[in-house]
């Protein structure tokens, strides 16, 4: 059987219209947020969306107001508030059962996750783990952007992370030591890091020790591209 070509709706009242359809015939309807620009990792996302739900949505929506005067929209979110608002929109529009999101944007994903509880949103919020180029870069809209010089110094980012994980997994708890190492193995390859940051991985507060789930989160620049990537560490 062919495959079906998807339905495009642009209009909210459509768009309700559809997801109480599809609930009136007893189908659980999952949604994939995106800033539009798919490639594999979105993908990946459609088919985690599939496992938990018979029916898939993907949103393609593009808010200037979340973004700093000197990213592109194309670079990461500067601000969070922005993207609860934006989401929070989303979900009045589309009604999920289910919503997925990609780890890769780790912070957005527990903030959205402590939101839909904050709020009462009868939603379940689902981390897909990041897609990852076979070179080990985790897929994004940005790296088309990046020269082939910059993408093999932005290898950096994987495999500093990886690094810390292993030496986490061998008794290294001191999150400063991480820290140096992986600042170090990126600052040598020729980025500039923005942030690198161990933090618990549902508060979100930064850790001095290790002494439960964290996630590593880093952003660093390779040329004029932002690039952002994390690790989680389950000791």
């Amino acid at each position: 059987m062919a495959p079906k070509e998807p339905l495009v709706i642009s209009d909210k009242d459509q768009m309700r219209k559809w997801s109480r359809s599809m609930r009136s015939q007893g189908k659980i309807i999952g949604l994939v947020p995106t800033m539009g620009y798919l490639h594999e990792g979105h993908l990946s996302l459609v088919r985690e969306a599939h496992k938990h739900a018979n029916v898939v949505a993907v949103s393609i929506y593009v808010n200037p107001g979340q973004f700093s005067p000197t990213e592109d929209l194309s670079t990461y979110p500067s601000d969070f508030q922005g993207v609860a608002t934006i989401v929070t929109k989303l979900f009045n529009i589309v009604e999920p059962d289910v919503a997925v999101f990609g780890k890769k944007d780790y912070q957005q994903w527990r903030i959205i996750q402590r939101m839909v509880r904050d709020l009462d949103f009868s939603i379940e919020v689902i981390g897909s783990e990041i897609t990852r180029d076979n070179d080990g870069l985790a897929m994004s809209s940005r790296n088309v952007h990046l020269s082939p010089e910059e993408r093999e110094k932005a290898l950096s980012i994987n495999k500093s992370l990886l690094r810390a994980k292993s030496e986490a997994g061998d008794g290294q708890v001191h999150c400063e030591k991480l820290r140096d190492l992986v600042i170090q193995g990126i600052t040598e390859a020729g980025g500039r890091i923005d942030y690198a940051e161990i933090v618990d991985q549902n508060s979100l507060e930064k850790v001095e020790w290790i002494k439960g789930p964290v996630v590593f989160c880093v952003a660093a620049w390779f040329g004029k591209v932002r690039l952002i990537d994390n690790m989680e560490i389950n000791l």
